[in-house]
């Protein structure tokens, strides 16, 4: 009995843009589903202004006579107070059980049906929802700091783009993780255990609660290269605030793809593994 070889054909620019067509419509749809939660956004972005002044007093007062800390001036502290409270729903996005939910309900299957992969799926309806998230709750403390604080305004012409490309890996990897840590629903069917070890770690591993420069070094630089955490919300904040050299900022930039690139394959073996169970569960 002779043996059947699949081949694929090689990719066409016309599936490319086909391709591109496809993840841009679904990302849109989640633009639109996630912008019908006015009310939600308005409540969301009061509650992160009220936040960052509380957060933004108690970084002055420990810079305090010095006026400085761990290397941030003032003026950094305050922007780096106020854009991360501004990128805390952008990048962080606590409490996605989307995908979760529909493994225990087994909903999840008709993903399997779709012409797009999950990973893609799931990711491009999340850049969708990043781009409402910085409208609407980015938006707000920005432009609510600086009436009231002094605050760093970027001094070199290319902060501003490596801090939009850093935001937007942040934006990838945040999903990456999110996916995995509800992936778990798999084997565990119930995610709330993975979901607060997320909660805690994802908030101070990543530098929301206070840089994370004020650990101490040895510390700080093993989070930093040995974690995705930092690659979160302190790399972007510290391009922002122009801590670093630029060569340095590019360099930090660079580790944030790695662990993008990296979060994702483990997301698409993952799926993969975990269909392999839904096959055998199902027979």
């Amino acid at each position: 009995m002779g043996s059947v070889t699949a081949t694929v054909a090689p990719p066409t620019a016309s599936n490319v843009i086909l391709w591109f067509r496809t993840f841009g419509a679904i990302a849109g749809s989640g633009f639109r589903r996630y912008a019908t939660y006015r009310q939600a956004a308005v409540a969301g972005a009061v509650t992160n202004i009220v936040f960052g002044f509380l957060r933004c007093y108690v970084l002055l007062a420990v810079a305090g006579a010095a006026g400085s800390a761990a290397g941030y001036d003032r003026e950094q502290l305050a922007t780096f107070v106020w854009a991360g409270q501004g990128l805390l729903t952008v990048i962080l996005l606590w409490g996605w059980t989307d995908l979760a939910d529909r493994i225990r309900t087994g909903e999840v299957a008709s993903d399997l049906l779709r012409p797009v992969h999950p990973v893609t799926s799931y990711l491009a309806t999340d850049l969708g929802r990043a781009g409402w998230a910085g409208l609407s709750r980015l938006l707000p403390p920005v432009v609510v700091g600086p009436i009231f604080f002094d605050v760093h305004l970027p001094a070199r012409w290319s902060t501003v783009p490596l801090f939009v490309v850093s935001v937007l890996v942040a934006v990838v990897l945040s999903f990456g993780c999110r996916f995995l840590v509800n992936t778990t629903a798999y084997w565990l069917e119930d995610v709330r255990g993975p979901q607060m070890l997320w909660l805690l770690a994802s908030g101070v591993l990543a530098g929301l609660y206070f840089p994370l420069p004020f650990l101490p070094d040895a510390l700080y630089l093993a989070l930093q290269f040995g974690t995705p955490f930092p690659s979160l919300l302190q790399i972007p904040l510290d391009v922002l605030v122009e801590r670093d050299p630029t060569a340095t900022q590019a360099g930090l930039v660079a580790v944030q793809v790695g662990w993008a690139v990296a979060v994702l394959a483990l997301c698409r073996l993952v799926q993969r593994r975990a269909e392999h169970r839904l096959v055998v569960q199902g027979g």
